[in-house]
């Protein structure tokens, strides 16, 4: 079982079914309050707490990306992990207007020019560094080249940037890392378990229409990556589909009213719904996801991060993993 953090509360799940429109077809839709942790530690210097039982290791770690909600939720979880916190992070502006603080511990901000010297110092004070990425879709590209140039084993959590060219770097410059487009491992299960479907019935539903709803807090400028993984296994299902008809939800009314999101969770969560029916409308599926709040990929991401520093001590192959690797690995917290 999965060790909380002696500071979390957790939130009772309550279910409502709701049903919400989209274009041709009504489509019910499970709204669900998610439960939510806040997290906190007062440790000086590197952050730092006792290795969990289950995880048995701990490393520093560099969460580049603090100063967004989902970095430092990845911050508070890497230190109930015990994992040793770096006290830097970096920002896509020059003059960072002031520092962050985990707890006790100040994290300093440094500009986009001092990026490269600063990781380098404390990849040499530091060799069995880990870098998690959590910071915009823009610098997605620019950050994987320097992870790449200076060696360091990274995870990339920011979705969105070139992601051809991403994969391409990290292969070409044979590092260890792990790119997924989901970090929440139950989610992940069920892509795992679609693409499987994918695979061993190709063609299955041919001929089905589908409708794709995703709905994000309004910080999120992209299209959903897992939205496009599970289109993806359902065009080798046979759909026809074009991404760019993805139905994305970024209005809060419209989140609240129509989708069911809580409204407390507005600004995290991640609703997903993807409804196919058949060409003569007397047969329909639907598949949904909902996800309230940070944690689960918050605790995901950590479980990659050891994953990945497992896979560097032990000095296995250098590659690009993905979250299914971390799952089939079946230690995860």
């Amino acid at each position: 079982m999965m060790s909380l953090c002696p500071h979390t509360t957790l939130i009772p799940l309550v279910s409502l079914r709701q049903r919400i429109s989209l274009p041709e077809k009504n489509m019910s839709y499970l709204r669900r309050r998610c439960a939510s942790a806040s997290m906190s530690v007062s440790v000086p210097n590197l952050v730092k707490s006792s290795p969990t039982e289950n995880s048995g290791i701990s490393f520093p770690i560099l969460i580049n990306g603090c100063t967004g909600k989902m970095g430092r939720a990845v911050a508070d979880a890497a230190v109930c992990a015990g994992l040793q916190l770096i006290p830097v992070t970096f920002s896509n502006v020059e003059k960072p207007s002031k520092d962050l603080h985990v707890g006790n511990v100040e994290i300093k901000i440094h500009g986009p020019s001092e990026r490269e010297n600063v990781l380098s110092s404390i990849l040499n004070e530091f060799p069995n560094l880990v870098v998690v990425d959590y910071t915009a879709p823009d610098a997605v590209n620019g950050n994987t080249e320097l992870y790449c140039k200076l060696g360091v084993p990274f995870v990339m959590g920011t979705t969105g940037g070139e992601r051809e060219l991403l994969y391409k770097t990290a292969q070409d410059a044979n590092v260890y890392a792990v790119i997924s487009p989901q970090m929440g491992k139950q989610v992940v299960a069920f892509l795992a378990a679609m693409k499987i479907m994918a695979e061993q019935f190709p063609g299955a539903f041919s001929g089905y229409s589908l409708q794709v709803m995703e709905s994000h807090q309004a910080g999120k400028l992209d299209t959903s990556g897992t939205a496009k993984a599970v289109i993806s296994c359902f065009q080798k299902l046979g759909v026809s589909f074009d991404m760019n008809k993805i139905k994305m939800i970024r209005d809060p009314t419209k989140q609240i009213e129509m989708v069911g999101v809580p409204e407390e969770h507005l600004e995290g969560h991640a609703f997903h719904m993807y409804h196919l029916t058949s060409p003569d409308q007397s047969v329909s599926f639907e598949f949904q996801h909902n996800v309230c709040g940070r944690s689960i990929y918050a605790e995901g991401t950590i479980d990659a991060a050891i994953f990945l520093s497992k896979k560097v001590q032990s000095k296995a192959d250098k590659r690009i993993y993905d979250m299914i690797d971390v799952l089939r690995e079946g230690n995860m917290r």
